[in-house]
């Protein structure tokens, strides 16, 4: 391990440290937002919206931003952080995860991203979420600190919910519920591979099955909430509640984001004719592999991507070994709205720490460096449906924060410092625990230096 990182990680420690004295006087449990007020002095606030403010004066209090202003004074009473040298960005959104909903992918009790049934609307994220996974402080570390957690399972997954990563309960970490509800689009093709076992009949006949699930949820709920809204007319009895159906109420209404998984063009250019079909006008795609390539109608609908992560492969052996490096930039140029998030799926929830380095990558295949930012930052926010709250540095937004040594999309860039609706969160996990323990074994005379 060299040197720098050896110094960065004890810089890490030493803030860390600095934090928990600062607010020893929290004794006991606290709600997120109730913190107390602080003053980061001397470092850049890159604010994302309103340009960098070198040597800032950056104040908040009980879990808001209050004013940014260089060379700003410190108000009375403001616990100070001098952080001269250093750098303040918003926290990293991650649009696209089931963090929080697996633990070991083996153990059946710890995994909670395979529901069982075919058509499930009514799963609620953050009913589901485990506070006290161990992968929350993973991602968090990294600047990490808002994720929207998406079941998983079936056609119809549920609501999804934008989850703060740190709190004492789920309650605690909910700042939106029922952000969307997600579709799981079925290949359009049949897939030839080494580990595919089913025939193209099969896949075919799997493919018309789901659609066929789709299609007759979405009808269903139209008749239920039909009926229900009937109830009290004269004549018109009164109808039994159905979970899933009350689920899908908002949706069929409009007032709730239908977001669809897909990747490939045939699949896009089926679900758009569904959502014309449904009469659907709030959509959104996550995977969005193939997205580039119907990049002008997608403008023309609105209808944002989630792009699922840049550190991935091609996914055809003709595509361009660049295909999902350049797929932000590509659509950034197109003017599609989007922002990159992790892979998605239980195995990725692992690496939500690797978010700013999926934005990194865009940046390096000809993506903007600051629409690179934005696109794990404010974007995500917007495209959830809290641009008003998070995202960037601004008064009157929640202090989502990172102090960092550097550019955050740079791999080689320690993340310090983080605070979560305004109150700092611990720089450890069960990785840097890890680490220093097996830092500090006993070392024989053939042991590597330090």
């Amino acid at each position: 391990m060299s040197r720098r990182t050896h110094v960065s990680i004890a810089a890490r420690f030493a803030l860390a440290a600095w934090l928990a004295g600062a607010t020893a006087a929290w004794a006991g449990p606290e709600v997120p937002g109730a913190a107390g007020r602080y003053a980061i002095t001397g470092a850049t606030v890159h604010t994302v919206t309103r340009g960098d403010v070198p040597n800032a004066t950056l104040v908040f209090e009980n879990g808001r931003i209050v004013s940014i202003e260089a060379n700003g004074a410190v108000p009375a009473g403001a616990k100070v952080i001098d952080q001269k040298g250093r750098h303040v960005y918003p926290g990293f959104i991650d649009a696209n995860t089931q963090l929080g909903l697996i633990e070991v992918g083996t153990v059946t009790g710890a995994n909670d991203t395979q529901e069982v049934g075919n058509v499930n609307p009514n799963l609620r994220a953050e009913v589901m979420v485990n506070p006290d996974s161990d992968l929350l402080p993973v991602a968090r570390v990294n600047g990490v600190t808002s994720a929207l957690v998406i079941p998983g399972g079936g056609a119809i997954h549920g609501l999804s919910a934008l989850l703060h990563l740190d709190g004492w309960t789920q309650e605690d970490m909910t700042v939106q519920r029922a952000v969307a509800l997600h579709v799981n689009w079925p290949n359009m093709t049949p897939q030839r591979a080494w580990w595919m076992q089913q025939s193209d009949e099969d896949q075919n006949r799997q493919r018309d099955e789901a659609i066929a699930a789709i299609r007759s949820a979405f009808d269903d709920a139209r008749a239920y909430e039909k009926a229900r809204a009937a109830e009290g007319a004269a004549g018109v009895p009164k109808h039994d509640a159905d979970t899933r159906w009350d689920a899908m109420r908002r949706v069929v209404r409009g007032e709730v984001p239908v977001w669809f998984h897909a990747d490939h063009v045939a699949q896009i250019r089926a679900l758009l004719a569904f959502v014309d079909e449904q009469k659907l006008t709030r959509v959104a795609i996550v995977g969005g592999r193939d997205a580039w390539m119907l990049a002008p109608e997608l403008k023309a609908r609105d209808i944002a991507v989630i792009v699922a992560g840049t550190e991935v492969m091609p996914g055809r052996r003709w595509d361009a070994y660049d295909e999902a490096f350049a797929l932000p930039g590509k659509l950034a140029a197109a003017g599609v709205r989007f922002c990159i998030a992790s892979q998605g799926g239980g195995f990725s929830a692992a690496n939500v720490r690797n978010l700013p380095h999926h934005a990194g990558f865009a940046a390096a295949f000809g993506l903007p460096r600051e629409e690179a930012l934005k696109a794990v930052t404010l974007y995500p926010a917007q495209i959830v449906g809290a641009g008003d709250r998070l995202g960037s540095i601004e008064p009157g937004k929640i202090a989502d924060l990172q102090i960092t040594d550097g550019d955050p999309l740079e791999t080689t860039t320690q993340c310090l410092a983080v605070f979560i609706a305004g109150r700092p969160v611990e720089m450890s996990n069960r990785q840097v625990r890890l680490f220093q323990k097996y830092d500090a074994r006993p070392r024989g005379p053939h042991a590597r230096a330090r």
